[in-house]
């Protein structure tokens, strides 16, 4: 019998060219016909391996779910950069491959960044998304956030709804 290894870690600047790969394929599978084409070509572009490995410094914390060596998903945390809200704590974002959606590694990922923010002293969390993307507003629902804030999002010439999801 074989065993498959999971784990939830921080990213380390090794890493990055892998994150990249992962930001890649779940930004175009979550966001293809919501956010305009050229738009999202160019946010994805913009985050290369480069950029990756940058960001593995900080200031944002990123963990990694590995899944025996391949980085299945990302979640960057850190703390809220909405001043209007009480909430301290915020996950920037949380993406997983979509081959590997539908098994829990999102919410293994979602629960280890709550801890950390939690174990940082932060009282409280906001998520922000697309008011379009049903997906991940199921996500954050079935996680016991509350869409109790709402905010636009320019993408060109187009601006997007977007819901904060809360946890106190």
């Amino acid at each position: 019998m074989k065993t498959l290894s999971i784990d939830v870690r921080p990213a380390e600047p090794q890493d990055a060219a892998a994150i990249a790969e992962a930001h890649r394929l779940s930004w175009q599978h979550a966001y293809a016909g919501l956010i305009p084409h050229r738009a999202l070509a160019k946010m994805i572009e913009r985050r290369g391996e480069t950029w990756w490995r940058k960001a593995t410094r900080g200031p944002a914390t990123i963990l990694v779910v590995d899944v025996a060596g391949t980085i299945a998903g990302y979640a960057t945390v850190g703390l809220n950069r909405s001043r209007a809200l009480p909430q301290e704590g915020e996950i920037y974002e949380i993406y997983v491959r979509p081959e590997y959606q539908g098994i829990g590694l999102g919410y293994l990922l979602f629960g280890e960044a709550r801890r950390l923010l939690k174990s940082l002293g932060c009282s409280g969390l906001v998520v922000w998304c697309l008011e379009e993307s049903a997906h991940a507003s199921q996500f954050f629902r079935s996680n016991g956030g509350v869409d109790a804030v709402e905010g636009m999002e320019d993408f060109g010439d187009v601006q997007l709804k977007k819901l904060g999801f809360i946890w106190h």
